[in-house]
């Protein structure tokens, strides 16, 4: 057996794990299994950059656990559904020229009770570490933590880290309507910045893209193209402008799809706090 028939192997004995896309919060009962992936190339593909050959970190990689939507009577839709082995993620890692992934979890829970989201996020993190500890070199990952339960999400954040291994938490752009910098937020807020772990920030569907359901639909895809970043936007926005970071300033944050709009409107930002300087709080007015 060579030493990638042994990897391959190993991956695939790691049960109860899929790849998927963005779209998970569609979740409906409707999973199926992929057909398998793309032969191995001959060898991995490498990233160069002048002349030196770097490592290359895909940060926004979705996966699921089937055994963990059944929690909330959902599977995995067949849409969304890129792949059902970590064999054959490996394989399309090898072609693309990536590394490592961080793997993270589109939340789909935030409804759930804090009972039911208690061991949903056990299961999740449990196979998330299982995965991680087969591939090592390959995969790492951000906790689920129930953010609508804020102090069991600190725990959650830390029994990830601590426990299991992983390397920060992957959470919604709001959650159930609040604002990730609301008040009720920061024992969340504090844990990670105790901890010096990443949080990286993804879009909810049932935010901004639902909100502007109506202004998005017709071509072009719009509740993705212009509803996600959107989401993104607004996240970061009241994260700076009601003060989290401040009280935070500890907090390491990713935010996916380049952050939304915030980079590129970061002047109008900053004019708002001088035209309104009554609306910013004081760190900003300078």
């Amino acid at each position: 057996m060579t030493r990638r028939e042994f990897i391959e192997d190993a991956a695939g004995t790691v049960a109860g794990i899929t790849f998927v896309g963005c779209d998970l919060l569609t979740a409906t009962p409707a999973y199926a299994q992929a057909p398998a992936g793309a032969q191995a190339p001959a060898r991995r593909r490498e990233v160069v950059v002048s002349g030196r050959r770097v490592k290359t970190v895909d940060v926004h990689a979705h996966c699921s656990v089937p055994e963990a939507m059944a929690l909330m009577g959902l599977k995995v839709p067949t849409p969304t559904l890129l792949m059902a082995q970590p064999a054959d993620r490996l394989r399309a890692m090898d072609e693309q020229g990536i590394d490592v992934e961080a793997l993270s979890i589109n939340p789909y829970w935030y409804k759930a009770e804090r009972d039911v989201a208690k061991e949903l996020i056990r299961i999740q993190n449990e196979k998330l570490a299982e995965v991680c500890a087969a591939n090592p070199e390959r995969f790492v990952a951000f906790a689920s933590v129930a953010l609508q339960h804020p102090d069991l999400a600190a725990e959650q954040l830390e029994e990830g880290v601590k426990r299991y291994g992983l390397r920060g938490a992957g959470v919604g752009g709001s959650v159930n309507g609040l604002e990730l910098a609301d008040p009720k937020f920061h024992p969340f807020w504090a844990k990670a910045e105790q901890l010096g772990v990443l949080v990286f920030i993804h879009p909810q569907a049932t935010g901004a893209p639902t909100e502007l359901a109506s202004r998005l639909k017709g071509n072009g895809g719009l509740e993705n193209v212009i509803g996600n970043p959107l989401e993104t936007t607004i996240a970061l926005s009241h994260l700076i402008f009601e003060g989290t970071l401040d009280q935070f300033p500890g907090l390491k944050i990713c935010a996916a799809h380049g952050g939304g709009y915030l980079p590129s409107y970061a002047g109008r930002s900053d004019a708002g706090c001088i035209t309104f300087p009554d609306r910013c709080p004081k760190p900003l007015r300078k």
